[in-house]
This record gives structure tokens, C-alpha cells and sequence, in this order.
């Protein structure tokens, strides 16, 4: 073996290290930011004064926005896992944020969408998040170019993730 393929195979464990020690930190980071995220909107309804909705659920409606729904559709975008989202949607629906009928052509299959309730709840989402965009910059050191390498960073990792399930590597 000579000294240059000594030293690449040498290194390969020491590479293998680093990558994982980034992808377990990059996997530590996903969790967070969604945890902060849930944070920093239950922080905004608190301010507001409002304790009838969770952040989760406020998430929820703002994800459904104008759209009808089924929940099997917000669990196809990536919105929500299963269990989740079942027993949210009742609780919206309960607490009149959700309007839910059958469909016509699937009885099985409820279609939902959001009532003035729910869509004064999604706008106090939306109005958090362009307050984020007008400071996120500035105070947060993140622009355009950086938002589009994350993204595009973030699908890669999706797509990955999705193929392990579909191809079951």
C-alpha cells in the first residue's frame, strides 16, 4: 500500500465521524426549531391573550389555510403525523375553528376547512411570520440566498429520508 492510499484510508473513518457527528447535530436542530417554533407562536397567542387554541393546533389552521381538506391530505403534504392531526381536527372542530362535512363522493372521507374562527387564528399566524420577515435579515443574519441553500439542503435531506421508506434501504 503506498503512502497516499494509507493516508485516504486512514482518513475515511475520520471523515465518517465528522459527517455523522453533523448529520446527529443537523438531526438535533430539526426537532429543536420545530419545538421553537411551537414556542414562539403559543409566545404570540399568550401576548394576545388567547388560551383556547394550542400552538400546534394555530399551526393547523394556518397550514389549512383557504384550502378544503382531508386529513389524509395534510398527512401527505408532511403537515402531521396520523394520530396527530385526528385528534386536532376533532378538537378544532369542537371548538368551532373547523367546518367538516362528508364528501360527496367518498363518505368515508371528511372534508375540512377552516370557519371566521379559524381564519382569524391562521391570520395571527400569518401576521407573525411577516413581522419575522421584516426583521429575520437584519437581527437574524439571514437572507434570501441563505433561506435558498437551506431549503434546497432540507429537500435534499426529505427526499433521502423518503427514499430509506420507500425503497427501504
Amino acid at each position: 500500500m503506498n503512502a497516499q492510499t494509507k493516508n485516504d484510508h486512514e482518513a475515511q473513518p475520520e471523515a465518517k465521524a465528522e459527517l455523522k457527528s453533523l448529520y446527529l447535530e443537523t438531526l438535533q436542530l430539526v426537532e429543536r426549531l420545530h419545538r421553537r417554533l411551537l414556542d414562539v407562536i403559543k409566545d404570540e397567542f399568550e401576548r394576545g391573550g388567547r388560551t383556547d387554541i394550542n400552538a400546534v393546533q394555530a399551526l393547523l389552521l394556518f397550514n389549512i389555510g383557504d384550502s378544503v381538506l382531508t386529513a389524509g391530505e395534510l398527512r401527505t403534504r408532511g403537515f402531521y403525523l396520523g394520530s396527530n392531526v385526528s385528534y386536532n381536527l376533532k378538537k378544532l372542530v369542537e371548538l368551532g375553528f373547523i367546518n367538516h362535512q362528508k364528501s360527496r363522493v367518498d363518505r368515508r372521507a371528511v372534508r375540512v376547512s377552516l370557519t371566521e374562527a379559524g381564519m382569524e387564528v391562521a391570520a395571527v399566524v400569518a401576521e407573525l411570520y411577516d413581522r419575522h420577515i421584516g426583521s429575520i435579515d437584519k437581527v437574524g443574519g439571514l437572507d434570501e440566498q441563505e433561506f435558498q441553500k437551506m431549503n434546497r439542503s432540507l429537500q435534499r435531506l426529505d427526499r433521502f429520508w423518503n427514499d430509506q421508506i420507500l425503497y427501504r434501504l
